[in-house]
């Protein structure tokens, strides 16, 4: 229906933001990540939709990408799964380690997401696993391997949420090198470019 929207960054709240499109303010729920990357109020932005549409309500998504939005289709279409645990799903982990925990059939990483409990989880798994494989992973992240884990990991035990551990790691330029993704997830956390 609605694919994106190009427009003015009107406000941003927790959970959600409004987008002025041609005089008309649209109110988009968004996950933690994707709002921290729209630019500052009155800024330009295009932000990708989903628009869903029940009986008894009518609300509207935005992603800051299509794969974040094709995630979350998939992730919809599981039973007991609606669209606001499928935001705190992405807001809790990144699109690419929500995808790569649902790869690997890691139900413990899934089951810690607010409102996702263990036999959710293994639902999730078992209806979206052959779905959701390496393709579904962004180039980024795949082409990293096992560095990148290894430096999310230790971002994450530094006390980093996912969501910043994705932005802080998003970028990075080097080769595989999990002592340099580190460095430059931490410059980009603590200011620095």
């Amino acid at each position: 229906m609605i694919a994106h929207l190009s427009g003015r960054v009107a406000s941003k709240t927790q959970g959600s933001c409004v987008i002025e499109v041609g005089g008309i303010g649209l109110r988009l729920n968004m996950s933690t990540g994707a709002l921290s990357h729209l630019p500052a109020e009155g800024d330009e932005v295009t932000v990708y939709t989903h628009l869903y549409v029940r009986e008894d309500e009518m609300s509207l998504f935005g992603f800051e990408s299509v794969e974040e939005r094709g995630l979350f289709e998939k992730l919809i279409t599981v039973s007991g799964i609606g669209p606001k645990v499928a935001i705190a799903a992405l807001s809790a982990l990144s699109a690419d380690d929500l995808a790569g925990a649902i790869a690997r059939e890691d139900d413990t990483l899934i089951a810690t997401i607010p409102g996702i409990g263990k036999k959710t989880a293994q639902r999730m798994i078992i209806e979206l696993k052959d779905k959701i494989g390496a393709g579904e992973l962004s180039s980024r992240s795949a082409g990293r391997g096992s560095a990148s884990g290894e430096a999310a990991d230790a971002l994450a035990s530094m006390g980093f949420s996912s969501a910043e551990v994705a932005a802080a790691l998003k970028g990075y330029e080097g080769g595989e090198d999990a002592q340099s993704m580190l460095r430059h997830a931490l410059r980009r956390l603590g200011g620095g470019s």
